[in-house]
């Protein structure tokens, strides 16, 4: 049976991640195992994952990437749930993730969207429709592929060990969902899911610099992974590699979801 990890990065943040571990024990299907790492938090992120019960990785250089990285490089499943600690994912999120990778071997990457809590309904309807709607619309169209978002998301764990040598981890611009989806190979297939779903803090909102700060980062960590790999070569191959996975789903019969 496949077993799934779900890793969350958290660097202060022990409020919100109670909320979030709180979810992930209400699970219909739960983890088979859930990873805290702690980014050099000064507040109480530890206690709180402890006294859920949960594994605590602690990484001492900030930045969001390589908290990740040791929560990937960590875990034993063979699936990799990935949630930010202001997540709080749907009672039927881990199923979700066993289910559509249980399905399809072709499958890399699973990802789906967030609903907003917090602050007035005006900007929980920004950040749904426009904020996230914009993401994935953009990228899909920039790079010809489905984005990781960073809140909600699986990856399987193989594909992290192919994956880790080519993220920019000395990079502390680097987003992880975004960094990601650059570097994944153009017959990785990843499946944006409207069924996974978790509800995330409205809290980008909460200033203008700090949402100017997260798109310059998107922006930097594109302009390197462009660098690296142009553009007009990741729209051929990608459409390239997406075909080919199509291909041999019709070959297999894997079911298109």
């Amino acid at each position: 049976m496949t077993t799934i990890s779900v890793v969350i990065p958290s660097l202060n943040d022990a409020h919100m991640l109670t909320h979030c571990l709180d979810a992930l024990a209400r699970q219909t299907r739960p983890a088979d195992e859930v990873i805290v790492v702690d980014n050099g938090s000064t507040d109480e992120t530890s206690a709180v994952a402890h006294a859920a019960g949960v594994r605590v990785v602690h990484e001492p250089v900030r930045g969001v990437l390589r908290a990740t990285a040791a929560g990937f490089d960590a875990a034993t499943g063979d699936i990799i749930g990935r949630l930010d600690a202001d997540s709080r994912p749907a009672a039927d999120w881990v199923a979700r993730l066993a289910e559509r990778f249980d399905a399809d071997p072709t499958l890399t990457g699973l990802t789906g969207t967030g609903s907003f809590y917090g602050r007035v309904r005006f900007w929980r309807f920004v950040g749904r429709y426009v904020y996230l709607g914009g993401y994935f619309w953009v990228f899909q169209g920039v790079v010809a592929r489905v984005p990781l978002f960073g809140s909600n998301f699986g990856l399987r764990r193989d594909a992290w060990r192919h994956l880790r040598e080519r993220v920019h981890l000395d990079d502390p611009k680097a987003h992880d969902d975004l960094d990601l989806s650059l570097v994944l190979d153009p017959d990785m297939g990843v499946d944006y899911d409207r069924l996974l779903q978790v509800g995330v803090s409205a809290r980008p909102f909460d200033s203008f610099a700090g949402f100017a700060r997260r798109a310059a980062w998107a922006f930097h960590i594109t302009g390197v992974n462009f660098r690296e790999r142009s553009w007009p070569r990741r729209i051929v191959e990608n459409a390239r590699g997406r075909s080919r996975r199509r291909r041999r789903q019709r070959a297999e019969g894997i079911r298109r979801f």
